[in-house]
Parts: structure tokens; C-alpha cells; sequence
């Protein structure tokens, strides 16, 4: 797998791993599918990941723990049915804005915008934004950091 994705060169971002919404989580399991990901590949070229978990069970603070101790970011999805959350782990943020409307040539009313447009500034300038669910109550040192976001239709 890691081969194929490493022809993108410079090109290449986090390297998503989505799991199905029947996928629980267990600590053990968790942990050791984490300290499989490679960091670098053959050549040395450094690999991010990040993780989008479906299952409400994942909203505990020991998975939060276990992004942080590997420095993998859950995707924080916008979506009807799976949970959100929002906590930073990482140098870098990924985000699925799943809740669009196709009859609107952006898929987000303008307020919606904007509101979405400052919390990437915020996580971009190392804060969070304060009106997104996260798990742990404690919040990270403020850090610049790397912002990524996917709208899926």
C-alpha cells in the first residue's frame, strides 16, 4: 500500500484510514494497529496519518491518549450520523465537512462559511475553535499547525 501512494511525491498528505461505523473501539487493538503505521518510508520520506473512527464508543479520553502518544489526528467529521470530534493531537488538522447541500453552488450558506473559515483560522493559529465537540476537557498548547479539509458531496 505504502509504495503505491509514495509515487505522489511531495504531493502526498496524511495517508486517511477510515473505519467502519461497526468498528469499536478497544484500547489494545487500537494501540497496536497505531504503532504498526510506518513513519518514514524505505527512503526516508516522512509518512502522516490520521485516522476517521464511525463508532460513538471512540469518544472516550483514552483514545484521545493513544492518538497523542502516536501523534495521529482523528478526522473531525461533520456528518448526520457519526461523531465528531474535535480534540487536536498533532502538528496538523483534518476535517470532513460532510453536511452540504448540493443545490447551493458551495454547498454551505454564507454564515455557514464564514463560521467554517474561522475555525480553521483558529486551528491554523494553533487554538481550536470552542463550539466543536471534543472528549478530553483540557486543551493542547496553542501551536501552529497544518489545516485539511475534504468536502465530500
Amino acid at each position: 500500500m505504502i509504495s503505491g501512494v509514495l509515487e505522489l511525491g511531495d504531493r502526498l498528505g496524511p495517508v486517511l484510514w477510515q473505519f467502519a461505523p461497526t468498528k469499536k473501539f478497544d484500547a489494545a487493538d487500537f494501540g497496536k494497529f497505531l504503532e504498526l503505521l510506518p513513519r518514514a518510508s524505505s527512503t526516508g520520506r516522512a509518512l502522516r496519518h490520521v485516522v476517521e473512527v464511525r463508532h460513538d464508543s471512540f469518544c472516550v479520553p483514552e483514545f484521545v491518549a493513544l492518538l497523542r502518544q502516536f501523534d495521529t489526528p482523528v478526522v473531525f467529521a461533520e456528518h448526520g450520523k457519526y461523531p465528531g470530534i474535535a480534540d487536536v493531537v498533532s502538528d496538523f488538522v483534518y476535517a470532513r465537512l460532510q453536511k452540504g447541500n448540493d443545490a447551493l453552488k458551495t454547498c454551505y450558506p454564507p454564515k455557514q462559511l464564514d463560521a467554517w473559515a474561522q475555525r480553521f483560522l483558529a486551528w491554523a493559529g494553533g487554538g481550536e475553535p470552542d463550539d466543536l465537540p471534543r472528549v478530553e476537557k483540557t486543551r493542547p498548547a496553542k501551536a501552529p499547525r497544518d489545516v485539511f479539509r475534504l468536502r465530500h458531496p
